[in-house]
């Protein structure tokens, strides 16, 4: 198994109680000789990677003790922003956004643009639990990895890395595809850690998401004194959760309805006269997920009804499922393989969403997951992923799946004959995308 750091899998065992998940798996995993493409610009990947290991250990803890939740990323964008200067970036800070950034290096003449996306922010109360840090720096290492090789081998191309904020409920992603930041991209990469089997990568999908706000106005009224004079909003909220719990068990399994409650100037002798319900609707596709929200909003409405209130539905915007491009992600499968580790299609972030999905809608792309070595029940979103996310063992999963990137990045620039099959299995996924 080749590692530029092998020790951390081998001689150095992770912290008392840490696990691989789903298999604990602890052996080496065999792979196959080296025969993937241009092993030449693939060394020198590894080379500058492992350059830049101190210098991206530190900038990811530094991210990753400095918490910031979304549009907030400010210290993050100021040392990525920085980082990516003193690297020979040309760096565009506040990009269409107050927290976002372009960071751009351009050889020769012509050629194509691969972009790279960079997350930076956080989670309310436990901070890097979803391990942004870790795709920051991940968005780093691939950028500095493919200019370095565009140098070495004079090939002519664009690099362009998005600072992305908001992507734990704000949709960052989908405000820069609105403003135009990924039209010159001819494909874009990315990864996100989550648990899963020692030294593998994921290529699974996401589920649809779609946010809505309901809002219930009623009337106040003495709760004890006078009752009858009000209308409830919070039974009108709480009517709209237990119809939803109705609906769930004619849900498939795949489908996800959750929620939360939220009001103003409540008092238990007051009856409430608002409330807010705001949900989450989610599929396995964009399509499906329609189809779902046709069943999920009379829910809604029919609480209003049975308890006099009015009621306002916002609908807060969509993000779609992850459509992994075939042809990149079967070179990154390769290179893995070849190199690094094992390829799964089961565990991944395929139960959860994220605002890449409409960048896959929108253009040839790949999100692959990396394994990172977790404690039981300490997945994405946990304060114990939060620890995961500083380890030396995610650190090196973090830099190993950013190789197996930024090989396939320099391809989709240099090889007209896979880019033309990462447009053709794209073209493909579009034709069918919107009937599964």
């Amino acid at each position: 198994m080749t590692n530029l750091n092998p020790q951390v899998f081998e001689t150095a065992p992770a912290p008392p109680g840490t696990v691989w998940r789903p298999d604990d798996t602890t052996r080496a995993v065999p792979v196959c000789p080296d025969t993937v493409y241009r092993e030449d610009i693939l060394k020198t990947i590894e080379k500058t990677i492992q350059g830049l290991d101190g210098k991206l250990r530190k900038l990811s803890m530094d991210i990753h003790d400095h918490p910031e939740l979304a549009y907030q990323e400010h210290h993050a964008h100021d040392v990525l922003t920085a980082f990516m200067a003193d690297q020979g970036f040309e760096v565009t800070k506040h990009y269409h956004l107050e927290t976002a950034w372009l960071a751009s290096f351009e050889n020769g003449t012509g050629g194509r643009t691969i972009g790279i996306n960079s997350e930076m922010d956080a989670l309310q109360g436990i901070g890097h639990a979803c391990g942004h840090n870790l795709i920051a720096i991940s968005g780093v290492a691939v950028a500095c990895a493919i200019k370095a090789a565009f140098e070495k081998f004079n090939i002519s191309g664009k690099i362009q890395i998005l600072g992305t904020p908001a992507e734990e409920g704000g949709s960052g992603k989908i405000k820069l595809l609105d403003y135009g930041a990924y039209k010159e991209m001819a494909a874009c990469l990315m990864c996100h850690p989550a648990p899963g089997p020692k030294g593998s990568v994921s290529l699974t999908s996401c589920l649809a998401l779609e946010r809505i706000e309901v809002e219930y106005f009623g009337h106040t009224a003495h709760a004890a004194l006078s009752p009858w004079e009000g209308r409830n909003a919070l039974d009108a909220a709480v009517l709209g959760y237990n119809n939803i719990s109705a609906l769930r068990q004619q849900l498939k399994p795949t489908h996800r309805v959750h929620g939360i409650f939220e009001g103003k100037d409540w008092a238990p002798n007051i009856i409430p006269d608002y409330a807010k319900f705001i949900c989450y609707v989610r599929a396995p596709t964009r399509a499906e997920q329609k189809e779902t929200m046709k069943r999920v909003l009379p829910c809604f409405e029919a609480a209003a009804l049975a308890t006099g209130c009015t009621s306002k539905i916002k609908v807060m915007g969509t993000t779609y499922d992850l459509r992994q491009n075939k042809a990149l992600g079967d070179e990154v499968a390769h290179v893995v393989r070849s190199k690094y580790g094992s390829v799964d299609y089961e565990w991944g972030i395929k139960s959860a969403s994220t605002d890449f999905g409409n960048v896959t809608y929108a253009l040839p792309s790949l999100h692959p997951g990396f394994a990172i070595p977790t404690v039981p029940d300490g997945g994405n979103h946990t304060p114990g992923f939060a620890k995961s996310a500083a380890t030396m063992e995610a650190h090196y999963a973090c830099l190993d799946v950013s190789k197996a990137l930024a090989a396939t990045g320099v391809r989709v620039v240099i090889d007209d004959h896979f880019f033309a099959q990462v447009q053709k299995t794209f073209e493909e996924d579009k034709a069918i995308r919107d009937l599964v």
